[in-house]
């Protein structure tokens, strides 16, 4: 199930996030679309047939085909933009992320997914940033706003939820990923 979370945190990645209400807090608009894109991504994954297996992170090209980028700058990448995740999860990401780039269907869109990808994982790293920097008051109240926001989704959207954030692969940190378990289980 971890291997298959960190898989989804790449399709999250690549399929964008969505849309935000207007009217709700940025950031907790962005944590409740990672959130729902995982669970989605996640479902999908496990409806498919079980993908092939991927040649391992060790055996890797010094660059991915028709680019300049190297392996080892996506690794850094995932390695400094998800920080909440564990080293095998991170390696499960980079596997992941590795074998889609490496497969020949994706030739055209490579380097699209390259710059999409460092995109999203910069702006997961800033969000994470700007997380632990909120005060206490400003994570009870974003807790707060997540009830709220929760409190309309089907059990079963719940219960996978709040199992992302009992394992904390959601980007936030480790005490505001608390608040918000508290406040999905208060609903």
């Amino acid at each position: 199930m971890i291997r298959l979370a960190a898989k989804s945190v790449v399709f999250v990645l690549l399929l964008g996030l969505a849309a935000p209400a207007p009217a709700a807090d940025p950031l907790l608009m962005f944590l409740l679309s990672v959130a729902q894109e995982v669970i989605f991504a996640a479902a999908r994954r496990h409806a498919a047939a079980p993908p092939e297996p991927t040649e391992s992170a060790a055996v890797v090209a010094s660059t991915y085909p028709g680019t300049g980028v190297e392996p080892a700058h996506v690794k850094r990448l995932i390695d400094e933009g998800f920080t909440h995740l564990s080293a095998a999860q991170r390696a499960e990401v980079f596997d992941s992320l590795h074998s889609e780039l490496m497969n020949p269907k994706n030739a055209a869109v490579r380097a699209p997914m390259i710059e999409y990808f460092a995109q999203k994982a910069i702006a997961v790293r800033m969000a994470q940033e700007r997380l632990a920097n909120l005060s206490q008051s400003e994570k009870a109240r974003l807790a707060a706003d997540f009830r709220q926001q929760v409190a309309g989704l089907p059990p079963e959207e719940a219960a996978q939820l709040a199992e992302l954030l009992r394992r904390q692969v959601l980007p936030v940190p480790h005490d505001l990923n608390e608040m918000l378990l508290a406040a999905l289980e208060a609903r």
